[in-house]
């Protein structure tokens, strides 16, 4: 299908689309594109305008400033591939395509809060911090914050996610997906990261309304025990016809358990 008529315009810095979002608020941001223009073609969303933010130079690329790497919100799945960043490029190797990973932007993905998206885990994990800035100014919000709910999270309608902060004291980290054979989305995924207090966090995607923390799992590692079972509770979990709430909460337990086994 093809998408509803829709007005097009790109910005030309991030003040430029913060006052385009003010003058209109029926705006919708695109980056990538590759969640918006599904279902857009889809008549799922019918924006009258869409405003690119895509080429803006200030928000792609990392760089390093104190104890954290901060990434720019344009920065390409592909890019954070080939970055040295904790966590994030194993991460990456895991979505989409190359055509996705080429085109698509970590900041769009994080901010779209797609509750089977991989880097909600990751950021959760590592305990990355978002940049939020607005007309108002700048804010900073935690991961544990960050996701709101199903495709909501704490970037407000007028506001957009400038970068992510990543911190650099985290000594070792892993991904574990089962994911959808043609969407390459996560039933399940799983992340898990040391920091240099020597502390696990962890936390799934895929499996709820949003990504989370697993606490139970976090208590067990720290304390020296094995993962176990019962990490999540079924009554908790997203049931469809790709998966059952009771398989997704045992694929967190099986997963839960190889991403531990390979952190050591």
């Amino acid at each position: 299908m093809y998408p509803a008529h829709f007005d097009y315009q790109k910005a030309a810095s991030v003040d430029d689309a913060l006052k385009a979002m003010a003058d209109n608020p029926e705006l919708k941001i695109i980056a990538g594109g590759h969640s918006l223009l599904p279902a857009m073609k889809l008549r799922l969303a019918q924006p009258p305008a869409l405003l690119d933010i895509f080429g803006l130079e200030e928000l792609k690329g990392i760089k390093e400033e104190g104890d954290f790497y901060v990434v720019g919100a344009m920065t390409t799945h592909a890019d954070v591939l080939r970055s040295q960043l904790p966590l994030f490029p194993e991460v990456a190797g895991w979505v989409g395509d190359p055509m996705v990973r080429n085109r698509g932007t970590i900041g769009g993905s994080l901010a779209h809060a797609d509750p089977s998206a991989d880097y909600p885990a990751a950021a959760l994990a590592t305990g990355a911090e978002f940049v939020i800035r607005g007309m108002g100014g700048e804010r900073t919000v935690g991961a544990d914050e960050m996701f709101l709910g199903m495709f909501e999270s704490a970037v407000e309608h007028g506001e957009l996610l400038t970068h992510i902060r990543i911190p650099k004291g985290i000594t070792a980290s892993v991904y574990e997906k089962y994911r959808h054979p043609a969407s390459h989305y996560a039933i399940v995924g799983v992340a898990m990261a040391r920091h240099a207090d020597g502390q696990i966090r962890a936390a799934y995607t895929g499996a709820a309304e949003k990504a989370a923390r697993l606490p139970k799992l976090e208590e067990r590692l720290n304390a020296g025990q094995d993962a176990g079972t019962g990490l999540v509770e079924g009554a908790d979990m997203l049931g469809d016809r790709f998966a059952s709430a009771e398989y997704r909460a045992h694929l967190v337990d099986v997963l839960s358990d190889r991403a531990a086994k390979r952190l050591g």
